[in-house]
């Protein structure tokens, strides 16, 4: 195993197919050539063919988006849900650690997981998620993050909108449309923030979706907790329901039927959907712009950057302005 001192890379123009089988040939597997990329745009995923064995998935980890400490807190909390018997695909400690280096690239390696992803269309579904989403909130409420972010107001929505117009993304005819109401939006949700008397917060899974969820049989299990940090236990339940407001109530009481069998909740936390909804929007804007760069995004989002794109956001967050202004929802 490389020295992992190496410098990093600063993106993956180094992460060629030989790079990619030999990195997993020093952890100790002999592979047979075969790789398959996988749906993943932040970092890098593959299937990899192990002769006369079941595949295993490596991921590389995007040079410089977080810090070696982070990445093993990631790491450390999913072996700790494991542990619980949580159904979450932890990473494999080879040789005493889960975060291999190789050329410079920080990788780990997972076991292969079916699945498919839920539609969480039923009653029995959702109150299934409820009680898996307590259980990793159990553990989560243990110990805190030390190294890993918040999710808070300023990283996802200040520095948000203030990169997007830093870095000329918007469109000149409607930027002062969109200062404005992005300061405007800001407001209405710190208010709502100050207004929320829990302030209670604690390790979540984060990104929480159908997209890093795989269904089987015996249920559902988490793939990805790359994007775990600290926040209130709402945000790993509010990406769960859509649609119109009575829809998202009866989905959100199947939820709670099932996560109280096993953790309390502090309604309060109910007023922070749209905000949290809210915020998400403008980061995920400012995601895709801070990685304009990667050849991968253009060819992946073809329609961003648009001016149609910029139209359709601002739409977006004007009817969040108004969400933001309804009662919040009950059970």
């Amino acid at each position: 195993m490389c020295d992992p001192t190496d410098p990093q890379p600063s993106d993956y123009a180094g992460l060629t197919p030989d790079t990619l089988l030999d990195a997993v040939d020093h952890c100790g597997y002999l592979t047979d050539g075969r790789f398959l990329a996988l749906n993943s745009y932040e970092n890098r995923v593959y299937q990899v063919g192990v002769e006369n064995d079941t595949p295993i998935i490596a991921k590389f980890y995007r040079p410089g988006r977080w810090t070696t400490e982070a990445i093993i807190e990631e790491h450390e909390f999913s072996l700790a849900l494991a542990e619980q018997e949580i159904p979450v695909v932890a990473p494999m400690v080879i040789n005493g650690t889960s975060l291999q280096h190789f050329h410079g690239y920080r990788f780990a390696l997972f076991p292969r997981q079916g699945g498919h992803w839920p539609e969480l269309n039923t009653q029995e579904q959702r109150e299934w998620m409820g009680r898996f989403i307590a259980r990793i909130h159990s553990v989560g409420a243990v110990q805190p993050f030390a190294h890993r972010p918040v999710l808070d107001i300023d990283s996802f929505g200040y520095r948000s909108y203030q990169f997007l117009l830093s870095e000329g993304f918007i469109p000149p005819h409607i930027e002062i449309a969109y200062r404005t109401l992005a300061e405007d939006l800001l407001q209405q949700i710190t208010g709502i923030y100050n207004n929320s008397v829990n302030k209670h917060t604690l390790r979540l899974h984060g990104d929480c979706h159908p997209g890093n969820i795989l269904w089987t049989d015996q249920g559902p299990h988490f793939v990805d907790l790359d994007d775990c940090r600290t926040g209130p236990s709402i945000q790993d339940i509010w990406m769960l329901i859509s649609g119109d407001r009575h829809e998202m109530q009866s989905q959100l009481a199947d939820i709670m039927e099932g996560y109280l069998q096993f953790r309390d909740f502090d309604y309060r936390e109910l007023q922070l959907i749209e905000p949290l909804r809210t915020l998400r929007i403008m980061h995920y804007a400012a995601w895709l712009a801070r990685r304009w760069n990667d050849p991968a995004f253009p060819r992946a989002f073809p329609w961003f950057n648009t001016p149609r794109y910029w139209e359709d956001h601002i739409l977006s967050l004007r009817e969040q302005s108004s969400l933001l202004d309804e009662p919040a929802l009950v059970i």
